[in-house]
């Protein structure tokens, strides 16, 4: 037990002193909160020339969460680095002669770097729903509205896992450019392509940002037939993060440091 806790002072020590974390979630806070603003200022100034179906559909909660598209891919860059960092310098070989247990060093870094993406993550999703709806005026939601607190708290459950989910991933790939050039395409463009063409819609649905972003809807969009609910989606993104992790553990228990 006292190895483990100094194994996990001493990666908080290695992700405070990286300039990257700093930059990689400050942009992500950014990015997420200045975009959520101005979608919400915009779909308020669009409101009453919306067609009648979108004005029906229309979900203030979630529009102040538009820039979380964009802000993830922010996280997925600290998810990656906090774990490929090491390789990429060379490091690993220090780390793995110092802590010989993969399995704790991997497990407390993610541990680490973890709870810093949730305590971001949270602040983010609640900074971006009160500025998003005081942006949107009379088409505001409250937190005291049904569902709504657990769209928020789930906002920055959301942005954990994707960090999480790319420690998984840089484990197994361990190459910073490689882990970035699949996952960057995959959540920016292809998760969306596949979660909107008629004939992978089925698939595309159950991908992990596809489900896990169900959690920060709060008025179900006109002819949604997915089948799972806001904590069936997070559920399925969770399942992904544990597929990763398990596939970074293997691995790591069998490769060379290297």
């Amino acid at each position: 037990m006292t190895a483990a806790v100094r194994v996990i002072q001493s990666e908080w020590t290695k992700i405070r002193s990286v300039a990257s974390t700093v930059w990689t979630l400050s942009l992500a806070v950014v990015v997420t909160i200045a975009l959520g603003m101005l979608i919400s200022a915009l779909s308020r100034s669009q409101f009453d020339r919306m067609p009648i179906q979108d004005r029906l559909s229309f979900d203030p909660t979630r529009v102040s969460f538009a820039g979380m598209t964009l802000g993830q891919l922010a996280v997925i860059v600290f998810g990656v680095l906090v774990v490929s960092n090491e390789y990429s310098t060379g490091m690993i070989r220090v780390s793995l002669a110092a802590v010989p247990r993969r399995g704790t060093f991997l497990f407390s870094k993610v541990a680490v770097a973890a709870a810093l993406a949730l305590v971001v993550g949270m602040a983010t999703s609640f900074a971006a729903f009160f500025l998003g709806q005081a942006m949107l005026g009379p088409y505001r939601a409250h937190l005291g509205d049904p569902g709504v607190l657990r769209a928020v708290v789930g906002g920055g459950l959301y942005m954990t896992l994707i960090a999480v989910f790319s420690m998984g991933v840089a484990a197994m790939l361990r190459s910073p450019m490689l882990s970035l050039g699949i996952l960057m395409p995959f959540f920016f463009l292809i998760s969306t392509i596949l979660g909107n063409v008629d004939a992978t819609k089925k698939i595309g649905r159950f991908l992990p940002d596809q489900a896990g972003s169900r959690i920060m809807e709060v008025v179900p969009r006109i002819g949604d037939d997915r089948p799972y609910g806001p904590w069936g989606g997070l559920g399925i993104m969770v399942l992904w993060v544990i597929a990763a992790l398990a596939g970074g553990y293997v691995l790591l228990k069998r490769r060379d440091a290297q």
